[in-house]
């Protein structure tokens, strides 16, 4: 589990293919590696993956065809800066919400716009993926927990602050940028148990329910 509040920007050292999979080489900048040890999870632009080999300049981690088809993973490339997060402990503060580190679909950043010492940020969602987004709801790009400020169909805007522009990739986006995009984990779950006993059932796999009803009520927020 993690939190969103993105640790390190690092790099893509190599990408290796092995067979349908991709070997991964990442190099850290700042991120403190003496307490990961094999098997651990950090989350790599939102993804979580699992370190299976390390050393104090980064880590290797195997990438497999489902993530590689369900992020942009396919897109990367060495070189290509990641937002790095480790795996929070029960002890860390909980500062961002809860991340789950498993990418719902990948999104395009349509617009860029600086008012002030912030920039505004329009992302293009892919269609499916619109019932879950609710204004002031939470949303994770690129492994960074943001608020959505207003939602127009399967179009959301993010605000950024100087200091997320800095520490994170968000700073390079522009416009036709992909992203990873993962949704609010209590949306995803309470769009499943309103399908109550039909949950059941094979083919169900969405309920009925509008997710935007769910958030002028209250239950998003």
């Amino acid at each position: 589990m993690f939190t969103g509040i993105i640790e390190d920007v690092g790099h893509i050292e190599s990408l290796t293919p092995t067979g349908d999979d991709i070997r991964l080489r990442i190099r850290v900048n700042k991120l403190d590696m003496s307490d990961v040890a094999l098997g651990d999870s950090i989350a790599n632009n939102g993804v979580c993956l699992t370190v299976v080999d390390m050393n104090s300049s980064g880590f290797s981690a195997d990438v497999s065809h489902e993530t590689i088809k369900r992020s942009g993973f396919a897109d990367y490339k060495a070189g290509s800066k990641v937002n790095l997060e480790k795996a929070m402990l029960p002890t860390s503060r909980f500062g961002g919400h809860i991340v789950s580190g498993h990418v719902d679909g990948v999104g395009e950043v349509i617009s860029v716009n600086p008012v002030g010492r912030y920039v505004e940020i329009w992302v293009q969602a892919p269609k499916d993926l619109a019932r879950y987004l609710a204004e002031k709801g939470s949303i994770t790009v690129d492994g960074v927990s943001l608020t959505v400020n207003a939602v127009d169909g399967a179009k959301f805007l993010i605000t950024l602050i100087p200091h997320s522009l800095q520490e994170t990739i968000i700073g390079g986006y522009k416009k036709g940028t992909k992203i990873n995009l993962e949704v609010d984990v209590v949306a995803r779950y309470l769009e499943r148990l309103m399908l109550g006993d039909k949950a059941a059932e094979s083919g169900q796999q969405k309920s009925d329910i509008s997710m935007a009803f769910l958030a002028e009520n209250g239950f998003l927020r």
